[in-house]
């Protein structure tokens, strides 16, 4: 089959998917199935709904792409240190449970608003929409990659096609269109998952090469996996496709379900963490996935494609569902939402989101950076119990802000790292603010009786 013939079929299966999930998606007739998810019947979405969209919009493309790369770099414990960000859900579960049961909050915003006052909103909004823009251009841009060059034609229709085409069908039902599309993409990727494993596993006699792959030293791998430790205590909340579903279903269902999630979606990312893990036992260097699939034979190479399409098209509505609930619901608590201006919102994040593809942005920034700059959200939502003053959420965003700032443009003396090799000053950085996010968060809280009078206390 030739290098033509691949990629046209690889042009049918973009187009097949993304044309399919229009024509299923159901159109919202009301603020409450495209704000809320909720069916036509005025029910809300139940635990294997909720499940499978959790767990697919979180298996992004940027994700698959970063596991099966850290698998080819540090074997198993590459894979490993990928999937513990995925203990993120249990923690949103147990934490948001929480503060819907015993503290009566009915959104994230709501308990910022009621604690914090409208700075912390105002922050908090900059933060996740930050994290929502990135969601855009981190995932089709690895489509495109799949087409062509970066920056030629064949990548920049498919990044268009795709961004198009995943927009009709959001703008069509919104966030409940994206709840019944993820359920059948969860369905898909389950599948071609199995096609994967099916031609890498029986090269192998057992498991073992594979789990025994790589070596447990902080400079191969274990730097990363305990950044990823620390950061599912923080990252989740910086996440409105995760968090937005943590307040559309009862309490209950929404803890199974964020539950069933840890276990499905830690697994998910492992096993295909395998694909980069069976690259590094055959000796093979660059892009995993890439590499991989097009050693398995055609099938597994489309296979390996049609995963992309569906992680992303599943990433990208979800982002464009929680960017259209940010605009209109959370920021406006009181108003009356507009389909419509939610609808334009929508259009207009896609524009935006899709500008940094022209500066070529290396995609793991996406995860790591953000991930360490909202550190200082950990506190803010793990001790909600203590009623800090204000200056308290402050102090500790704006330090996890500027942990960030100073990793991404490597302001970090090598000298003071704590470890060596590849993301030691990620590892530093990330124990250094979360212990000083902590502590400032704390320390004004007995301070208070001292200023009894002050807003900062308020």
């Amino acid at each position: 089959m030739t290098t033509l013939s691949i990629q046209s079929i690889q042009w049918i299966i973009l187009l097949l998917v993304s044309i399919g999930l229009v024509g299923i998606s159901p159109i919202a007739r009301n603020a409450a199935g495209f704000f809320a998810g909720v069916s036509k019947s005025n029910t809300q979405p139940g635990f294997f709904l909720l499940t499978s969209s959790l767990v697919i919009s979180w298996i992004f493309a940027k994700s698959i792409t970063n596991a099966a790369n850290l698998g080819l770099e540090f074997g198993i414990v590459g894979g490993l240190a990928y999937a513990v960000y995925y203990f993120s859900f249990l923690v949103a579960g147990i934490v948001i449970y929480q503060l819907r049961m015993k503290g009566g909050f009915q959104s994230l915003y709501h308990y910022l608003s009621s604690q914090f006052g409208r700075s912390a909103i105002l922050l908090f909004s900059l933060l996740i929409s930050i994290r929502l823009f990135n969601e855009v251009w981190s995932n089709t841009m690895i489509i495109g990659s799949y087409f062509g060059e970066i920056g030629s034609m064949p990548y920049v229709m498919a990044i268009i096609t795709f961004t198009g085409l995943t927009l009709i069908y959001s703008l069509r039902g919104g966030l409940r269109s994206s709840l019944i599309t993820d359920l059948i993409q969860m369905m898909l990727f389950g599948i071609l998952l199995l096609m994967i494993l099916s031609a890498i596993l029986p090269q192998y006699e057992s498991v073992r090469p594979i789990m025994t792959s790589g070596k447990w030293t902080m400079a191969t791998g274990l730097n990363l996996l305990f950044v990823a430790a620390l950061q599912v205590f923080s990252y989740p909340f910086h996440d409105p496709v995760l968090t937005d579903r943590a307040f559309i279903s009862g309490p209950r269902t929404m803890l199974h379900s964020f539950i069933a999630a840890t276990g499905i979606g830690f697994s998910c990312i492992l096993l295909f963490s395998f694909v980069g893990i069976h690259g590094r036992l055959i000796g093979m260097e660059g892009e995993a996935v890439v590499q991989v699939s097009q050693t398995l034979g055609v099938i597994a190479l489309l296979a390996v494609n049609t995963i992309m399409v569906t992680s992303a098209a599943s990433t990208l509505d979800s982002t464009f569902s929680s960017v259209s609930k940010l605009a209109i619901v959370d920021l406006n608590p009181t108003g009356n939402p507009s389909i419509t201006k939610g609808r334009l919102a929508m259009v207009i994040t896609a524009v935006a989101g899709s500008l940094p593809l022209f500066f070529s942005p290396e995609i793991i920034q996406a995860t790591t950076i953000s991930g360490t700059m909202v550190l200082g959200l950990a506190p803010v939502f793990l001790l909600w119990k203590l009623n800090a003053p204000r200056i308290s959420f402050h102090l500790s965003v704006w330090t996890g802000i500027i942990i960030g700032l100073i990793l991404t443009f490597n302001l970090l003396p090598e000298q003071w790292q704590f470890t060596d090799g590849r993301y030691a000053d990620l590892f530093t950085l990330n124990v250094i603010g979360a212990l000083l996010c902590f502590g400032l968060y704390c320390l004004p809280i007995p301070l208070r009786r001292w200023f009894p009078n002050s807003a900062a206390y308020m």
